[in-house]
């Protein structure tokens, strides 16, 4: 396999890369931005592209934030974005279930793990949700619980899914319900399975470790609806319809933006090293999953 191309201060091998594309899909954290901090030279950036007459496509796996969430956070750093540019993994999997999948009534309640995210998107495609936010499961498990559960009378009956996300709030009272579900033959999904998360320019646990322990419990994974699966990637390409030989996957993390857009067939992949991969990882010897090319941050685009 050959090795990516180095393209920081490449001012010609820049523009090349660039000339190849008409659409470029981009991760967030890590690529744009650290949790609350924006990456300099990242406004600018964006708009070069978006001058170049270039399509912007912001793919992302957190699944906190639902797509008009994340236009706000856009907004507020003065990048003009839509909502409908923003494709999120919260919304990937209400997407799958109300368009897809189509639980049958009554059973086509979803039990959620996760944040506010998850449920606008679901309210949004008229999902219906029990879990996520409801503060009376941010609470001690009890013997009672314990007892309830099992027999049942804790279930809601109509619950035919469990979703799992980044859940801030994570429990063993939340765990076991979950479990309890999937026993009872529930669908398995995940929004994504990504191990960690970068924030504040450090790395926390991601939707995947949160989830680790209903996966361990049940002895089966879920289906993901993140980067790297390629139902999103369908999903996507469903709603912008693009020419994937014309499109770039922009990401920090190998093993979910990279071979997301490898997988998916994309014209390229570009690499930035502000985020979770590292140079050493991407020019590794063995590397089964290499970009095409990578710079150091993203405002190098600009030359």
């Amino acid at each position: 396999m050959s090795q990516p191309k180095y393209l920081t201060g490449d001012k010609a091998g820049i523009e090349e890369f660039l000339d190849k594309f008409d659409v470029f899909l981009f991760d967030c954290d890590g690529v744009l931005w650290s949790g609350d901090a924006i990456f300099p030279g990242t406004v600018e950036t964006l708009e070069m592209l978006r001058s170049k007459g270039k399509r912007l496509v912001f793919v992302t796996n957190n699944s906190t934030k639902s797509r008009a969430d994340y236009r706000k956070k856009f907004l507020g750093y003065g990048i003009p974005c839509e909502t409908e540019e923003v494709f999120c993994s919260s919304y990937s999997a209400a997407v799958y279930l109300s368009r897809i999948v189509k639980l049958p009534a009554p059973k086509n309640k979803v039990y959620v793990l996760g944040e506010s995210g998850i449920e606008s998107e679901l309210a949004a495609e008229g999902v219906p949700y029990i879990g996520g936010t409801d503060p009376a499961l941010r609470r001690d498990m009890t013997p009672e619980d314990f007892k309830t559960i099992a027999d049942g009378s804790a279930l809601d009956p109509d619950v035919g899914c469990v979703l799992i996300g980044l859940d801030f709030h994570i429990n063993y009272l939340k765990m076991a319900l979950a479990f309890a579900y999937l026993r009872r033959g529930a669908l398995f999904l995940a929004t994504n399975t990504d191990s960690t998360l970068p924030q504040a320019n450090s790395f926390f646990p991601g939707a995947g470790s949160v989830g680790a322990g209903v996966v361990k419990a049940h002895g089966k994974d879920p289906l993901s609806l993140g980067k790297p699966s390629q139902a999103m990637m369908d999903a996507v390409e469903g709603k912008f319809q693009f020419d994937r030989s014309r499109a770039c996957m922009i990401g920090d993390r190998l093993n979910t933006d990279i071979q997301f857009g490898i997988e998916g067939r994309l014209g390229g992949t570009l690499m930035v090293l502000t985020g979770v991969s590292t140079k050493e990882e991407i020019l590794g010897e063995g590397k089964a999953t290499v970009p095409a090319a990578y710079v150091d941050t993203l405002s190098d685009l600009l030359g």
